[in-house]
């Protein structure tokens, strides 16, 4: 699991699987905001990311 974070953190997620690099993929777009996993049995089913924009 060390080596699957580590890749996540060098930007290096080309060879994780999908669920994982869809999950890297949405924490690097993201500025602010909510990235929501749901789980079933123990597999990850979906993914939602919620961004939210401030004006100042």
């Amino acid at each position: 699991m060390a080596a699957t974070i580590d890749r996540l953190r060098t930007g290096d997620s080309a060879d994780l699987p999908e669920h994982l690099r869809v999950v890297a993929e949405a924490l690097d777009r993201l500025r602010y905001g909510v990235i929501q996993l749901t789980v079933h049995d123990g597999k990850l089913m979906q993914v939602d990311v919620t961004e939210r924009r401030r004006f100042s």
